[in-house]
């Protein structure tokens, strides 16, 4: 099962990974993708662990982003990769065939090409522009996400399609309103003011804009 809210780590100015994926926890999240860039496998892999001990406290999903050797490692649910990154079959090849992966898009081709590839999910995005990603594709909006989720339902792809790239709580409605899965967040949670009830509003609105959809 998909979650509809994903939250994807990053590290606050006070603290590491880890301490925003335990505030994440704590307020809910039941989806953790540790998404680590620019630093030594080997601290990664430590990140992983310790995300998949608390993940497993909290009854949560640990996915690894770009690593399948550490998300094997790590016992992790799941696997989330870039376009950039290894090939899914390769990455399938590795984490076996039970694992979770998902796969990013900014097109309806990516979208295309992620579902012959076989991945489980796909994260389509940006939305909006993003400090947490270097490499940005083209933003995509309401419209964008209106005419992807278009092409999809008349291609009769069946797939659980996230938004994501600069997403807050207030966005949630309208975006799943264009017939999306679900969003995944970062900034929106580890800076909120009260996480608590920002994932409580974020579950509100993703599932009575998705039992619309029905």
């Amino acid at each position: 099962m998909i979650d509809r809210l994903h939250y994807i780590s990053q590290q606050p100015e006070n603290g590491t990974h880890i301490t925003a994926i335990k505030a994440a926890l704590e307020a809910g999240a039941r989806w953790i993708q540790l998404r680590v860039k620019n630093q030594p496998e080997e601290d990664i892999l430590q990140y992983a662990l310790y995300a998949g001990e608390l993940c497993k406290e909290y009854g949560a999903k640990l996915i690894v982003n770009d690593h399948p050797e550490i998300a094997l490692k790590a016992g992790a649910y799941g696997l989330h990769l870039g376009l950039d990154d290894m090939p899914v079959e390769k990455a399938r090849a590795i984490v076996g065939k039970s694992m979770i992966i998902g796969g990013t898009a900014n097109t309806f081709e990516h979208i295309k090409q992620r579902v012959a590839e076989g991945v489980d999910y796909i994260g389509l995005g940006p939305y909006r522009f993003t400090k947490t990603k270097q490499k940005l594709s083209p933003i995509l909006g309401l419209e964008g996400y209106a005419e992807i989720i278009k092409r999809v339902r008349l291609a009769d792809i069946q797939i659980p399609i996230i938004a994501i790239g600069g997403i807050e709580e207030q966005d949630i409605s309208a975006i799943m309103k264009t017939g999306l899965y679900g969003v995944a967040v970062s900034g929106a949670i580890t800076y909120a003011v009260d996480p608590a009830q920002t994932v409580q509003q974020m579950y509100e609105q993703l599932n009575t804009n998705s039992l619309k959809e029905v």
